[in-house]
């Protein structure tokens, strides 16, 4: 398992959820609404990472699945950094950040979570590296 790239796929990810994260807001927000757009962006963003981390699975190394996994709990971690300074730095508040992952008001971020951590071990299963 090659830790550095690891890290540069994340970044990889992190770039094309931002450019994602932005297109969205610019074309889907006016037509359909935030919050709709934004469950629409979960799948999408799921989409966008499942396939970064199927294209890069054997350039990182896949591992073991403990391995895999602990990618993916990385890859959140610094997932989750990322959006709160992101939120700090837009003047979000925290509630306004912690929405979009609170299922009872419609947000589904926690399902993209989930999914970015298990990620790497299912690119390695599609792969059949595992």
């Amino acid at each position: 398992m090659n830790w550095k790239r690891v890290l540069y796929i994340w970044l990889l990810i992190a770039v094309a959820e931002s450019v994602h994260g932005t297109l969205r807001r610019l074309f889907l927000v006016p037509r359909i609404g935030e919050l709709l757009s934004h469950q629409i962006g979960v799948v999408v963003g799921s989409a966008i990472i499942f396939t970064i981390a199927w294209l890069c699975i054997r350039w990182f190394g896949p591992g073991s699945h403990r391995q895999q996994l602990q990618v993916g709990a990385l890859w959140v971690l610094l997932t989750l950094i990322f959006e709160s300074i992101l939120g700090y730095f837009f003047g979000y508040s925290l509630e306004r950040v912690l929405s979009d992952y609170n299922i009872a008001k419609g947000g589904v971020m926690v399902f993209g979570i989930l999914f970015m951590l298990l990620a790497p071990a299912l690119a390695a299963k599609v792969r059949h590296l595992n």
